[in-house]
């Protein structure tokens, strides 16, 4: 066969790829055909190669697609996490959390301290390395999520809608206690907890103590049940320290610890 045939053949090779939906294959077949007539490879390596590529490309839209679906506000990791910044964090323990463990053991996690300390940075890192280990992660704030449930309860849909909170391996819920929660808000909420109960792991960020749970969520009673469960089997990181947000600025002397002057 001369070059005019082989050219047809191949681009008759290509379309078929593409008609079973190898496109990376396709695109990159006129590459492996030259690789392997260079390397002398055998078919079985060809063929393997080709396979690769396209499994490859397989596998990295199926994360964006899941980041996609996650929802969260941004990409961070811990290789960008000022650890040095934040002395009361366990650099080790993040590490180990990191391994996902926690998320086999179907445990909870929980980071507490005052805004601007890093908790949503640990908590989205957290999230991003489930991703990329091909967990389904699910993002979003308190208020945001008993909004959607709010809506979901007034059309009569409520246990649909749980469903996408309850599916995920990882959720993560955001910001609970900076606003406080009417009855129906803290009901829907302990309702989710308890849906996910030793089924599937939760990462929360708190800015409240254990013992305003009370307060935040109007009952006391509903908010010691929701902590029974939450903390069953669960890790909770407490952070201390100045805000995340503005370390660059402390650092250089342009922001300084806010302090309240002694009467002399």
């Amino acid at each position: 066969m001369g070059r005019e045939g082989n050219m047809v053949e191949l681009e008759e090779v290509r379309l078929q790829l593409v008609e079973l939906g190898l496109s990376q294959l396709a695109l990159q077949l006129d590459a492996l055909l030259e690789s392997a007539q260079k390397e002398k490879e055998t078919y079985l390596s060809f063929l393997r190669n080709g396979l690769e590529a396209e499994i490859s490309l397989r596998r990295e839209r199926n994360i964006e697609v899941k980041f996609h679906m996650a929802r969260l506000p941004y990409r961070k990791t811990l290789t960008e996490f000022d650890f040095s910044f934040q002395p009361s964090i366990e650099e080790r323990v993040i590490r180990e959390l990191a391994g996902l463990a926690f998320l086999e053991r179907k445990e909870n996690l929980l980071f507490l301290g005052p805004p601007g300390v890093g908790k949503s940075h640990l908590a989205v890192a957290l999230g991003v390395e489930a991703l990329l280990q091909g967990f389904a992660v699910y993002f979003t704030s308190l208020s945001r999520l008993l909004e959607d449930l709010k809506s979901a309860y007034e059309e009569n849909r409520l246990d649909k809608r749980l469903s996408i909170y309850l599916r995920p391996k990882l959720l993560i819920i955001d910001e609970v206690g900076y606003l406080p929660l009417d009855h129906l808000g803290a009901t829907l909420f302990f309702q989710l907890v308890s849906g996910r109960y030793e089924r599937g792991s939760i990462i929360i960020t708190s800015n409240k103590g254990f013992g305003e749970w009370g307060e935040v969520m109007g009952d006391l009673i509903l908010a010691t049940a929701l902590l029974d469960r939450l903390l069953h089997h669960a890790q909770v990181v407490n952070i201390r320290g100045n805000s995340y947000r503005l370390k660059d600025r402390i650092r250089a002397g342009i922001y300084g610890t806010p302090h309240s002057d002694s009467p002399s």
